[in-house]
């Protein structure tokens, strides 16, 4: 490898007509050298590689990703690389990454706002974090029946683990839906509850905890706290995990997978996120170690009461879709709207119009089996409508024979007129004269 300095000095001995040859002597490098140089097969400074390079085979892809999506965080690529084949460490995807100068400039986000962060103490089994994170585009056969899903993501301060429910509504009882079943899966209470001013946990008007949050509250033993207007990083845990959330799941999560599968799906992932490494009083740590230190309290045996209420449109077969599973209704109400609704701990759903009568009501089954529970009532009504509503005889095939019937030939014969009668009339006239022609011929 030539310097900038050396490749200086053999241009200028090129032109001032040394030979190939007679510059190698002077600069005490190969002919081929010298020659790539002068050529502009090399450049000054980078080194000629003796084998080649194993990452050249990722170009493409890494390539045609960071123009789909300038902002996706190498340690995203890396999961997606590693299926692929690519056994490189993250160091060196990064440094692979900006010496080839693969990532563009997103030039809608060259403006980033900066601030100063406040470093808060945070003791074992002190504080949980809440905060919704809206995630755009959701797959149309989970049934939201709108462009944008929410993620609940709950995280503890101290450790940093973190668990995380997907949810159709930001609704009071959505959000304690959600809340239970995101503390089932960090396993316990901590002594306060932070989140940001949300209406659903905050009364905008009197500046209060709303009746049924304070209930909830109450029911659990924690305080809750809600961070004061205009401060912001307040919450900086849990906004962190709710970026690896969106940035790292979301943005790479199938088309196809059902709601359940989805949410098997970001439970393994912050499982998986759990042995990231995070600084603490002790020094560095894993989220996991830091766990083991949270003293967390056991949850209330109960349920807290709140009914989850959410609109369904009925099937052709009278089916309404619930948790991944299919439970029937009456056959009048296909393809229907109704509002199913379950208090949370109870194994009874109830399906109603949407004027509130109760037409239904189901034991649930276990959630993502993909089960259909039928009313033996429903199914019998429905059988009953179906085949009174079927016409009469087979349906007819698309190429059958049919030619024209009985009636069609004598409406033909109308319109053709009768028939000419044929005369069946010998005349023996022409016998006898045959006959005399014939004995006068003899």
């Amino acid at each position: 490898m030539l310097s900038e300095r050396s490749s200086v000095d053999i241009h200028a001995l090129k032109r001032q007509g040394f030979t190939i040859s007679e510059i190698a002597r002077r600069t005490h490098h190969d002919r081929k050298t010298i020659r790539a140089y002068l050529a502009g097969e090399r450049k000054p400074g980078v080194r000629k590689r003796a084998a080649p390079d194993g990452f050249d085979v990722f170009v493409d892809y890494v390539t045609a990703r960071l123009v789909e999506d300038p902002h996706l965080w190498a340690v995203t690529l890396l999961d997606e690389l590693r299926p692929l084949g690519y056994d490189g460490s993250y160091p060196t995807l990064t440094r692979q990454i900006r010496d080839r100068g693969l990532r563009p400039a997103c030039v809608a986000c060259a403006h980033v706002t900066k601030r100063a962060n406040a470093v808060i103490e945070h003791p074992p089994g002190e504080e949980t974090q809440f905060d919704w994170v809206e995630m755009p585009d959701p797959p149309a056969h989970w049934g939201f029946g709108r462009k944008t899903a929410y993620v609940l993501v709950g995280s503890l301060a101290h450790s940093g683990v973190w668990r995380a429910v997907i949810s159709p509504s930001m609704d009071t009882p959505h959000l304690l839906a959600a809340m239970t079943a995101l503390l089932g899966l960090l396993g316990g209470l901590t002594r306060v509850w932070r989140f940001d001013r949300m209406r659903t946990v905050l009364d905008p008007g009197t500046g209060d905890l709303t009746a049924m949050f304070a209930g909830f509250a109450k029911h659990h033993g924690v305080t809750a706290v809600v961070c004061r207007p205009r401060s912001g990083n307040r919450k900086g845990v849990v906004e962190k995990n709710n970026h690896t959330a969106a940035q790292r799941w979301w943005r790479t999560l199938p088309d196809d997978l059902t709601l359940e599968q989805a949410q098997a799906s970001l439970n393994a992932f912050a499982v998986g996120q759990d042995a990231r490494r995070r600084e603490g009083e002790q020094g560095s740590s894993t989220a996991v170690a830091m766990f083991a230190n949270e003293r967390l309290r056991p949850l209330p045996t109960a349920a807290f009461p709140v009914i989850v209420t959410e609109e369904r449109t009925a099937t052709r077969q009278a089916l309404i879709d619930w948790r991944g599973n299919r439970y029937s209704v009456p056959p009048e109400l296909a393809a229907a709207k109704v509002t199913v609704s379950q208090r949370l701990g109870a194994d009874i759903i109830d399906i109603a119009t949407l004027s509130g009568a109760v037409i239904a009501r189901h034991r649930v089954a276990e959630p993502g089996l993909g089960v259909t529970v039928r009313d033996t009532g429903h199914v019998t009504a429905l059988e009953a409508v179906a085949l009174a509503s079927a016409p009469p005889g087979r349906p007819h095939r698309r190429k059958e024979r049919i030619p024209p019937g009985t009636a069609a030939l004598r409406a033909a014969a109308l319109l053709t007129g009768p028939a000419a009668p044929v005369s069946t009339v010998i005349d023996l006239a022409a016998y006898e004269q045959a006959a005399k022609n014939r004995n006068t011929l003899r």
